[in-house]
């Protein structure tokens, strides 16, 4: 029968569970009771009251781009960050000496900890002026491919920079479960392939890939996470627009929903708050939907890892 110590753990264990889940609600409920009187108002009535919005378009065609944007942006990040962190992870967990694993880790690990302003000023003042001879390189010899279409601009506060900083921000943190995941491979597992004649990269690959799938999903969501949310640092590097565009290397163009927010917020009347709020609606419920695809994907993909 269980005794007092156990029915007190199992329901603390089921209240905190239920927090997590009214908070969630309760967030969710703020969000749309706040941003309901844009959501309800007229296009005319948005333009006429709030001084920013955009003539001639309504709520949905105002959040559209934004919503672009902050994928994109997010996309990029993502693309440049996972291969550099999968092979950082590997390197640590089984190429680099102890100590030498030891310090990069923690290095990797003091990385998550700078802010994002911090961030924001270094990719402002020292790597955007840097990047301008690569991303005009670009547009040279690869302008054929509509992404780096040119000219490009300089200073290039452009969506791709934007997207190289966010990369280094999310680096340490899929770096860091995907070393952990790394480490939890199976010793026996790997000690079998290496038996069989695997060399090292292919023990690697028949063997940490594997087991580790669901763990590099579970990481890049992680940053992904990240990466949609991030604000100041793209606030102070790219200069904003309000199109459907690819043209990674023009100002201008793109703008993402939390940086909007910071910049509009100061200045902002009631209706204009509200629908800066229904803007970050739109971001929760992004945030929600790739939180749930990740874990679909995790759950798919745990049957058929090297864990089993």
């Amino acid at each position: 029968m269980e005794g007092f110590a156990g029915r007190t753990f199992r329901w603390s264990a089921t209240g905190a569970g239920a927090l997590i889940l009214a908070v969630l609600a309760a967030v969710a409920v703020f969000l749309v009771l706040k941003a309901w009187p844009a959501m309800t108002a007229n296009a005319s009535v948005l333009a006429e009251n709030v001084n920013w919005f955009p003539k001639g378009e309504n709520l949905l065609q105002f959040v559209g781009p934004l919503v672009f944007g902050t994928l994109l942006a997010a996309a990029i990040a993502l693309v440049i960050a996972m291969p550099l962190a999968i092979g950082i992870g590997l390197f640590i967990s089984h190429y680099a000496p102890r100590r030498l694993a030891s310090g990069l880790g923690y290095v990797i690990d003091l990385l998550a900890a700078i802010p994002s302003v911090v961030y924001g000023l270094w990719g402002g003042l020292a790597l955007v002026p840097t990047l301008f001879p690569i991303w005009s390189w670009l547009s040279k010899h690869l302008g054929f491919i509509p992404l780096f279409k040119g000219p490009a601009s300089d200073p290039p506060r452009v969506i791709l920079s934007v997207g190289i900083v966010l990369a280094v921000m999310i680096l340490p943190i899929i770096t860091a479960v995907c070393r952990e995941v790394f480490l939890q491979a199976p010793r026996l597992h790997e000690e079998a392939a290496l038996a069989l004649g695997a060399t090292r990269w292919e023990m690697v690959a028949m063997a940490v890939l594997p087991f580790g799938r669901s763990g590099i999903v579970s990481a890049a969501m992680l940053g992904l996470g990240r990466a949609l949310g991030e604000t100041m640092a793209v606030l102070m590097i790219l200069s904003p627009g309000a199109a459907y565009s690819f043209d990674l290397l023009k100002v201008g163009q793109h703008q993402t929903i939390a940086a909007n927010i910071a910049l509009q917020f100061p200045e902002a009347n009631p209706l204009g708050v509200s629908t800066l709020i229904a803007t970050g609606l739109a971001l929760f419920l992004i945030t929600l939907a790739v939180n749930m695809a990740a874990r679909a994907i995790v759950a798919r993909r745990k049957d058929f890892s090297g864990a089993n």
